[in-house]
């Protein structure tokens, strides 16, 4: 079959821009919601965009963790997406809920979040995961498999004799938004598309219907 041939057809669901939140995030709220009740495919994974010093863009996947005045994730300090928050703090977020035939795009600021908020999520982890941010050099290059697993034993030793604690260069980043496009899919093609921009003069959110 040719890749060209794939297609799908969205019918599932419709989006009335009437029917929806003021806010962009409660709407969100309420879509993620959605999801982990249908039991959609990890519905907190989310694609972070950033880009380099050259602005070159790079993008992964990673977990969201928290949704408040905006959106939380965490990773290692030093890994090649905190580098280059750092030089440009500005990044995108896409959800993609196939199961629901929606997407979120989001777009915005992004800044650490306070070290005390960063303690409290690292201290909820599985032990298992707050060792393994102790030995993972996120983003540099190592020699094998076999690095990893010495560095393990050796963290596993340690804190064995002392409690486990953040390290210092692993923390929490917020993106606040500034846009948020709401997708749904419909038949045709002729998807619904909800943008909300944030005015920079009174701090309120705008909502238009794009078309798909």
């Amino acid at each position: 079959m040719k890749l060209a041939d794939i297609r799908k057809e969205y019918s599932s669901k419709t989006l009335d821009i009437k029917g929806m939140f003021t806010s962009p995030l409660e709407q969100f709220e309420l879509w993620l919601s959605e999801a982990i009740t249908a039991q959609v495919n990890e519905p907190t994974a989310m694609h972070l965009c950033t880009v380099d010093a050259e602005m070159r863009p790079a993008g992964r996947i990673v977990l969201l963790k928290g949704v408040d005045q905006g959106f939380v994730f965490f990773t290692n300090y030093g890994s090649n997406k905190s580098q280059q928050l750092s030089h440009q703090p500005y990044a995108s977020l896409t959800f993609f809920w196939p199961e629901l035939e929606r997407q979120v795009r989001v777009s915005g600021t992004v800044a650490r979040i306070s070290a005390l908020e960063s303690d409290e999520y690292y201290l909820s982890r599985p032990q298992e995961s707050q060792i393994g941010a102790w030995v993972s050099p996120q983003s540099q290059v190592i020699p094998d498999r076999a690095f990893l697993e010495k560095r393990l034993m050796e963290a596993v030793s340690k804190f064995q004799k002392e409690p486990l604690k953040r390290p210092e260069n692993w923390g929490g980043f917020r993106l606040e938004p500034e846009s948020m496009e709401f997708w749904q899919g419909r038949p045709a093609r002729l998807h619904d598309r909800i943008l909300y921009t944030l005015s920079a003069t009174d701090n309120r959110w705008k909502m238009e219907r794009l078309a798909p």
